[in-house]
Formats: structure tokens, C-alpha cells, sequence
């Protein structure tokens, strides 16, 4: 195990996490989550986000989507410090340059699997035949393409994860921000599910911050990030258990 994450060089960083501070005020008293945190990503990076429930990570990865904001610290994505930027500056960075997969898909059910993908890219401008050919060629490369008409409620939870990890990827964003996106999976499924992620990320060229409870699938990533104190301390994959 290594100390606290001392940050690779920070040239061509898709993001950069320094000095995060984040406390709560909960039953009379302040809750210390974030003490500092720092740490860098740079494309093609997949990194695991690991520690136990409670230890933050949730909020780690808000701060870092620029959800939230800190009470101390910067979060430079693509040399830009977002962290005190307006509302709609914010919104901006988030569409147009991060993706976002959650532990529960919540694709719009109304939608059939296509459209779930097309319409973030048509929300950032781009003509819905353009954003059709896009969403067409992220899902069939995830084994989709007899499913682009299902709706959410028609597809396997498998299928459904994967038509989420598309709609991340819709609008080529630098940065993937995830949070537990194989947990609501049976183990086959979720391996299978956390291999194709993996491996989109990587062929895309995204860096991803993942957080997760399996120690397993976090070991076979590129890098692993325990929150530990409220800083992110760094371990060797191979060493996670």
C-alpha cells in the first residue's frame, strides 16, 4: 500500500481532484467526509473508487461530477477548475465533457432503448439522424441491435445496464463517472456486464473513476483509489482484497 495519492504529473489530466474538503452537519454536529482528497485521471485510465459504505465515496463522485460542490478544495476537468463555476456553467462541463452510470439504470421508460441514447445528444444539440447512427453503433457493439425498440421494462437487467453505459458514452465524453454499475447484477451477468464496460472505456479512450464493493473486479482495473480517513489513498491492484 502506498501513502496518500501524490499526484501523477498533471499534464494532459482529464481530471484532477485537489485538497477536497466536505463536512455535514448531522445531529448537532459537523461529520467530516472528505480531509484533503486528491488525485488525478488521465484518459484510457479505468479507476477503482473502493472503501467501506458511509466512507464518502458517493460523495467523492458528486464533487467530482460537479453535482455538488466542496466546501474547500478544486476539481480541474481538462485543465478547467469547475469547482466554483455558475450553475449553468457547471451543467455545460457535465453534458458536454462527463457520462454517468449508476447502480440502478434509470433509463426513461418511456423511451425504447434507442431513444434512451439518442436524446441526451440531441439535449447538446446534434440532429437526430446524426444522433441516431451514434446510438445505433454504441448499442449494437454491445450485442444491442435486436433490442434498439424495447423499452427499459422489456429488456434484461443486463440489457438495461448496458443500454445505460451507452447513454454515458453518447456524447464522446472525456470523463466516466460511476457508481456501483455492475451491484444490481447476478454475479455472471455483473462479469460480463464490468468486462464490456471496462474494455468500451479503455477502446474509447475515456478515463472512469468506478466505485465499487467488489474487491475482485477492482483489482483488474488500472488503478485503485481506497477513501481511507477522508483522503484517497492509492493501492496495487493486485493487492486489493
Amino acid at each position: 500500500m502506498k501513502g496518500p495519492v501524490q499526484d501523477q504529473s498533471t499534464r494532459g489530466a482529464v481530471l484532477r481532484l485537489e485538497g477536497l474538503e466536505r463536512a455535514f452537519r448531522q445531529g448537532g454536529r459537523d461529520i467530516v467526509v472528505l480531509r484533503g482528497a486528491s488525485a488525478v485521471l488521465h484518459p484510457g485510465q479505468a479507476v477503482a473508487l473502493v472503501g467501506p459504505s458511509g466512507a464518502g465515496k458517493s460523495t467523492l463522485l458528486h464533487i467530482a461530477g460537479l453535482l455538488e460542490t466542496p466546501d474547500a478544495g478544486h476539481v480541474w476537468v481538462n485543465g478547467r477548475d469547475c469547482a466554483r463555476m455558475s450553475d449553468d456553467e457547471r451543467t455545460a462541463v457535465r453534458r458536454a465533457e462527463m457520462g454517468f452510470v449508476y447502480q440502478f439504470h434509470q433509463l426513461l421508460p418511456e423511451f425504447s432503448a434507442l431513444e434512451n441514447v439518442v436524446v441526451p445528444q440531441m439535449i447538446l444539440g446534434r440532429p437526430r439522424r446524426e444522433a441516431e447512427v451514434r446510438a445505433r453503433e454504441l448499442l449494437s457493439g454491445l450485442g444491442l441491435a435486436a433490442r434498439l425498440d424495447h423499452r427499459p421494462a422489456e429488456l434484461s437487467g443486463g440489457e438495461q445496464q448496458r443500454t445505460a453505459i451507452c447513454r454515458a458514452l453518447a456524447n464522446k465524453p472525456s470523463l466516466i463517472l460511476a457508481d456501483e454499475p455492475t451491484g444490481n447484477l447476478d454475479p455472471k451477468t455483473s462479469e460480463h456486464v464490468f468486462h464490456e464496460l471496462i474494455e468500451l472505456f479503455r477502446g474509447q479512450g475515456v478515463a472512469a473513476l468506478i466505485a465499487t464493493h467488489n474487491m475482485e473486479l477492482a483489482s483488474r482495473m488500472d488503478r485503485v483509489l481506497r477513501l481511507d480517513g477522508g483522503q484517497l489513498v492509492e493501492i496495487v491492484p493486485g493487492s486489493v482484497r
